[in-house]
């Protein structure tokens, strides 16, 4: 396997950043920008990428972590929707095998409830058909018996039986940062950690961004052909740049999650479920993630500001009150919650239905042009990312007047993706590291490339320890993700490119003393340098896991 390029140095990105004219400059860098830039790259664009914080540091790392068809959406009639998500969930377990795997889920249904057993199985027939009979396996209804067996623990009172049906999981995350990966490895300047301040007007057109570097201070001007907003939640703020229209073009609806370990809500390694809450009767899932348990989502139209979203105690009530309802033996309380986040989908404002209603609002993609030519990017989910892309990639070479090009996202494997089974790559790297739950975790965040992150454990044996005790993350991942993966800061590190802020209940701060120290030799930090980058980031994990009160 020839190794990948590494990315150019920060200080050679801000160069090329203020010296070079783009033929796009795309502001945003989550799943939906880095796919954009992505695209574009491969289609011989010369493009630019700028993100304020980091990578998926938004709505891109705070999912349920599915890649999946969208079985709720059948409900309200979405069928466009299910049919393409269902497409792009079978292209990405092909070209990302490393990290979009299979999932089973698991719909018991009760009597009384509001989807009977019979209702439950015709939908997903639908289900099925609509991703043109190509899933993992065909979905498959089940006896209460069937259930009990399957799912120990849950609730037997008026079970009538279930259903299983199959999506699949993923790292939210590390997925997002595959598409950055592949931006720059195809030619794209990305910089995170770089703010848009305002946007080069020229003859009412805009040519471009101002961009502040957080790092450094350093503001530079980034001159393109076509500028692109894929903002998510943020994107009424550079609408405002350069428009008078107050109108909001995207509306929020927040999600939270929460973790559990999976001893206090043991499920199968491999199966999900799919359950209506007693509380209110919508849809939620129960996820199985290595030690823990994943409970969510919540479903509330939200006015929060993206940077400041964040799970309340309500939320948490809600969440463990309907996982009770299913699990009455586990007792779940507040003080079993490992972390909890929140998320703000960022949904076409249209999409609502009349009543305001977060749950029925459409996931549809909308690309809007602003007076000055911006061309902005709403909606959408997860699943659909490439599709939002390469729609905004033919938007963008029809304002650059260029010949289309076939994009080529949709049969090129994303880095490490490039291997036959995903077994056999577990098994390669078993022998290496020794460790099974290692090896796993390795094959499942770098693909093929895992080899690369464990040679550095040849010169210094010391980075196979690891950074938390009791899970797989090893210490040579840290000063990979400084080399090869963009991180600078350390919760780049410990909450995007790993997961151990999520896994952890100190929020992974222990981890990230361990870490700081293992790559302040990389990124100039001085003994005073680690300490602020440690009091920084255990600002930033309250900011983002922390419970409000109401």
């Amino acid at each position: 396997m020839p190794a990948p390029q590494k990315p150019a140095s920060r200080a050679e990105r801000l160069n090329a950043l203020s010296s070079q004219v783009f033929d796009v400059l795309v502001i945003g860098g989550g799943v939906t920008g880095c796919g954009i830039a992505r695209d574009a790259a491969l289609r011989g664009l010369r493009v630019a990428l700028v993100e304020r914080e980091d990578f998926a540091s938004g709505t891109s790392s705070r999912s349920s972590r599915l890649v999946h068809g969208g079985v709720r959406y059948l409900e309200h009639g979405h069928l466009g929707l299910v049919f393409e998500s269902s497409i792009e969930r079978y292209r990405l377990l092909r070209l990302a095998p490393h990290l979009v795997r299979p999932l089973a889920f698991v719909w018991p249904t009760y009597k009384g409830a509001r989807l009977p057993r019979w209702k439950l199985a015709v939908g997903l027939k639908l289900y099925d058909a609509l991703a043109l009979f190509r899933n993992v396996r065909g979905s498959r209804a089940l006896s209460a018996q069937r259930v009990r067996e399957e799912i120990p623990g849950l609730r037997t009172e008026e079970l009538t039986g279930g259903a299983r049906y199959y999506d699949a999981a993923t790292d939210d995350a590390r997925l997002t940062l595959a598409n950055a990966l592949s931006a720059s490895e195809a030619g794209a300047t990305l910089l995170n950690h770089a703010s848009v301040s305002g946007l080069v007007i020229e003859e009412g057109r805009a040519k471009g961004a101002t961009v502040v570097d957080a790092l450094t201070g350093r503001e530079l001007n980034v001159r393109a052909r076509v500028v692109v907003s894929a903002t998510g939640p943020w994107s009424d703020e550079i609408r405002k740049l350069d428009s008078k229209d107050n109108a909001p073009a995207v509306r929020g609806s927040k999600g939270v999650h929460i973790a559990v370990p999976r001893a206090r809500l043991p499920t199968p390694d491999d199966t999900a479920l799919t359950v209506l809450s007693g509380v209110d009767g919508r849809v939620m899932f129960i996820l199985p993630a290595e030690h823990h348990t994943i409970i969510g989502t919540t479903e509330t139209v939200t006015h929060a500001h993206p940077s400041e979203v964040r799970a309340s105690v309500s939320d948490v009530d809600y969440l463990l009150a309907s996982a009770n309802g299913f699990f009455p033996d586990a007792r779940l309380v507040r003080e079993d919650v490992v972390s909890a986040w929140a998320g703000i989908r960022p949904l076409v404002a249209s999409a609502y239905s009349g009543g305001g209603d977060a749950n029925s609002a459409s996931r549809e993609h909308a690309i809007h042009a602003s007076p000055s030519g911006v061309l902005a990017i709403s909606g959408g989910k997860l699943t659909t990312y490439r599709v939002m892309a390469s729609d905004m990639v033919n938007a963008i070479e029809k304002a650059l007047a260029v010949p289309h090009q076939k994009a080529l996202t949709g049969s090129l494997p994303l880095p490490g993706g490039e291997f036959s089974s995903f077994d056999d790559e577990v098994a390669a790297a078993k022998a290496e590291v020794g460790r099974q739950d290692v090896a796993r975790h390795l094959v499942r965040a770098y693909g093929r490339r895992w080899r690369l992150v464990w040679e550095l454990t040849r010169e210094r044996p010391e980075l196979a320890e690891p950074l938390a005790p009791g899970l797989p993350y090893v210490r040579a991942e840290a000063l990979h993700g400084v080399t090869h993966e963009f991180v600078h800061t350390l919760d780049d590190l410990l909450v995007r490119r790993l997961k151990v802020a999520f896994e952890t209940r100190d929020l992974g701060r222990a981890a990230a003393r361990v870490a700081a120290a293992d790559i302040a030799p990389l990124l100039g930090w001085s003994p005073e340098d680690i300490e602020r980058q440690l009091a920084d980031y255990s600002r930033h994990v309250e900011r983002l896991f922390g419970i409000d009160p109401a």
